[in-house]
């Protein structure tokens, strides 16, 4: 198995974590939810990455695949006024993964991260591995480390 840039990250980061592979469905809705019930895991447990603006500047939000991304709280925790989701082709082309399989780690330059304070109540969190198919699973806290991010409310219900 070839690695992916999160992976190759994580290692070099020497940050322990797993990988969760499972057979991805191109007729499935949802990327995130499909994850989570192909690896029998919680769907709150599970998070999806989302790039967006944030007053115009790309930016990286973490929330579980069960929630919706709350845009103001979002903007809000960066010090902006107003943000939206970035265009699935900047998207990519911002971070180096296809959509349905950006990583929040390992992307081609650090962008500003907010992860949703949801994932601090877990032992393991689970975040694409860099491809549809691939899940990676850490600890919260080193996801915060090798991303940066800050941890604040930025989800509500789906």
């Amino acid at each position: 198995m070839a690695g992916t840039p999160a992976t190759v990250a994580l290692t070099t980061a020497r940050i322990a974590f797993s990988i969760h592979e499972y057979v991805h469905d191109p007729r499935s809705g949802s990327y995130g939810l499909e994850a989570a019930a192909a690896l029998g895991l919680p769907a709150d447990q599970v998070f999806k990455t989302l790039i967006t603006n944030v007053d115009a500047a790309p930016t990286v939000a973490i929330v579980p695949v069960n929630c919706t991304l709350d845009l103001k709280l979002l903007a809000a925790a960066l010090g902006g006024r107003k943000a939206e989701l970035a265009d699935p082709a900047v998207a990519q082309r911002l971070t180096g993964y296809v959509v349905g399989g950006i990583s929040p780690i390992g992307q081609r330059k650090l962008l500003p991260t907010v992860l949703d304070e949801s994932a601090l109540l877990w032992d393991m969190v689970y975040v694409s591995g860099g491809r549809r198919g691939m899940d990676i699973g850490l600890v919260p806290a080193d996801l915060v480390d090798i991303t940066h991010a800050i941890t604040t409310a930025i989800s509500r219900a789906s």
